[in-house]
C-alpha cells in the first residue's frame, strides 16, 4: 500500500459523503432540521468545515431563525467562520450533491456510527497510554475503562466543559418531563405519601442516607422502598445486602407483600390461607425487576461496575455503609477508619451522579443518643465521619419511642426525622410501624385498607 494510502487508513473513522449529505439535506429542506438537531451534536462531525456549518445551523435553530443557504452564510459571517473564497461555493456544492432530503436519517445513522467508533478509538488510546505510562494499577485502569465505556453507552462525555446553553436545554427537557408527569412528586415514590411530599420522592443522582440505631427498622424501611419502586416504577431496582442473606431479605419482602406474620414465615407454621397469600405475594414479586446481591465484601467500585451492566436501572439501595470495604482493599485496612468511611461516602455520591439514579445508603449511628434524655438522633450522631453528612443530599433518621420505653403511649409510632434536605425543608414525618410484618405505612393507613 502506498504511503499516502497508509496514512489515510490511519485516520479516525469518518464519512465525508454522509456529513455533506446531512448538511445538504438541511439546506435544501429545512423541515428535516428539528429531526437532525435532535439526533446529532456538533462533535459528531469530523471535518472542521462541516462542523462549523452545523454549529451555525444548530445555534440558528435554538434561536428560531429561518434556515436557508442565505441566512446560514450570513450567520457564518457573523460568527467569524466564513471564508470569502470557499464558504459560499462549498454551501452551493453541498446542495448540488444532495438530490433529496428524504434519506437524511440514513445519513445521520452513518454519522452517529462513525462518531461512536471515534469515541471508542479515543478511549482505547487513552487506556493504552495509561498502561504504558504505568500511571495506575490494573484495578484502576479497569475502573477507568468501565467508566469511560459506560459514559459512551449513555451518550455523554466522561468529563469536560459544557456551554450553559446545552445545560439549559437539558433543564427545559426536565421541566417538560415533570409538567407531563401526573405524579405529585418528581422522583420515584417511597411508597409513603407523607415522606414523598417532604423529600420530593427519590430523585436521580441523589445520595440519600437512612440512619438509625440497631433495631429501629432501617432494613425494613429500605425494603419498603425497594418493593414499592420494584412494583410501580417500571424500573430495575438493586439491593446490595452486606449484612443479611438473599433468603432472609426475600422472606422479609414476602412478609411485607403478603401480610403474613414474619414469625410464621421463620418457623414455617403456616395455615392454608397463609400459603395462598404467600403464593399471591410471590407471583407479584416475580413480576418485578428486583435484583439482590448479598456479597459482604463489596466496595463502591464493585457495586458501580455491577450497576453499569443493569438495563433500565431506577434505584440502588445499600445495607449498610459501615460494612463496606474501601476501594483500596486490604492494603488500606490500617488506615484511619474515619478516612475510609469518608472515601466511601464520596464514592457513593459520585456513583449516584454517574449512574443518574437515586442511591439510598443505610448507616449505623453512634451510641450518642443512648446517653441523652431525648434519644432522637442528630446529625452529629453519624458514625465515623462528618463527610457522610456533607456528601448526602438527604439525611433521614428513624426513631421509635417504644423501642426505649415499652410503656410509651406512642406504641408502634415511628418518626422519620429529615435532618438534611437539599430539595426542601427539614421536618419529622410520622409513620406507622407494623412489627409483625416488619414494614412501615403512612399514619392514616391500616392493615384493613390493604
Amino acid at each position: 500500500m502506498p504511503l499516502d494510502e497508509t496514512l489515510l487508513a490511519r485516520q479516525m473513522p469518518h464519512s465525508v459523503e454522509a456529513e455533506q449529505a446531512v448538511l445538504g439535506s438541511m439546506l435544501i429542506d429545512a423541515r428535516c432540521v428539528p429531526e437532525v438537531i435532535e439526533a446529532l451534536k456538533p462533535e459528531d462531525f469530523y471535518l472542521r468545515q462541516n462542523r462549523e456549518i452545523y454549529e451555525t445551523i444548530y445555534s440558528m435553530f435554538n434561536f428560531s431563525v429561518t434556515i436557508d443557504p442565505v441566512t446560514v452564510l450570513d450567520h457564518m459571517r457573523r460568527n467569524g467562520v466564513y471564508d470569502e473564497n470557499t464558504s459560499r461555493n462549498y454551501v452551493l456544492q453541498l446542495m448540488e450533491i444532495t438530490p433529496t432530503a428524504a434519506n437524511v436519517m440514513e445519513y445521520v445513522g452513518i454519522l452517529k456510527d462513525k462518531s461512536l467508533l471515534r469515541r471508542i478509538a479515543e478511549t482505547a488510546g487513552a487506556l493504552t497510554a495509561m498502561v504504558q505510562e504505568g500511571s495506575g494499577t490494573g484495578q484502576e485502569v479497569l475502573e477507568a475503562a468501565e467508566q469511560r465505556i459506560y459514559a459512551i453507552r449513555q451518550g455523554r462525555n466522561v468529563q469536560g466543559l459544557e456551554h450553559i446553553s446545552s445545560v439549559i436545554l437539558s433543564v427545559y427537557d426536565r421541566l417538560a418531563e415533570l409538567a407531563a408527569n401526573d405524579s405529585a412528586v418528581p422522583g420515584l415514590s417511597t411508597g409513603l405519601p407523607d415522606l414523598d411530599m417532604a423529600i420530593s420522592g427519590l430523585n436521580k443522582s441523589d445520595l440519600i442516607l437512612l440512619a438509625a440505631r440497631p433495631g429501629m427498622g432501617k432494613t425494613s424501611f429500605a425494603l419498603n422502598m425497594l418493593l414499592h419502586a420494584g412494583k410501580f416504577s417500571g424500573k430495575t431496582v438493586v439491593f446490595f445486602s452486606l449484612e443479611m442473606s438473599r433468603e432472609q431479605l426475600c422472606m422479609r419482602l414476602i412478609s411485607g407483600e403478603s401480610f403474613v406474620d414474619n414469625k410464621k414465615l421463620v418457623t414455617g407454621r403456616l395455615s392454608e390461607e397463609d400459603w395462598q397469600r404467600i403464593a399471591a405475594a410471590s407471583a407479584a414479586l416475580n413480576k418485578t425487576q428486583i435484583l439482590i446481591d448479598d456479597n459482604p465484601m463489596l466496595s463502591v467500585a464493585d457495586m458501580n461496575a455491577k450497576c453499569r451492566r443493569v438495563d433500565n436501572l431506577g434505584l440502588v439501595i445499600i445495607d449498610y455503609l459501615q460494612l463496606m470495604t474501601s476501594a483500596g482493599g486490604s492494603a488500606r485496612q490500617g488506615e484511619n477508619r474515619q478516612q475510609i468511611v469518608s472515601d466511601i461516602s464520596r464514592a457513593l455520591k459520585i456513583m449516584a451522579k454517574e449512574l443518574n439514579v437515586p442511591v439510598v445508603c443505610l448507616s449505623q449511628l453512634s451510641r450518642g443518643p443512648e446517653s441523652r434524655a431525648d434519644k432522637r438522633p442528630m446529625l452529629s450522631d453519624l458514625r465515623e465521619s462528618g463527610a457522610i453528612e456533607q456528601d448526602a443530599d438527604i439525611v433521614m433518621f428513624l426513631y421509635r419511642e417504644d423501642y426505649y420505653n415499652e410503656d410509651s403511649e406512642n406504641h408502634n409510632l415511628a418518626e422519620c426525622i429529615i435532618a438534611k434536605n437539599r430539595h426542601g425543608e427539614t421536618r419529622t414525618v410520622e409513620l406507622q410501624w407494623l412489627p409483625e410484618y416488619t414494614t412501615f405505612s403512612s399514619i392514616d393507613r391500616r392493615h384493613s385498607e390493604y
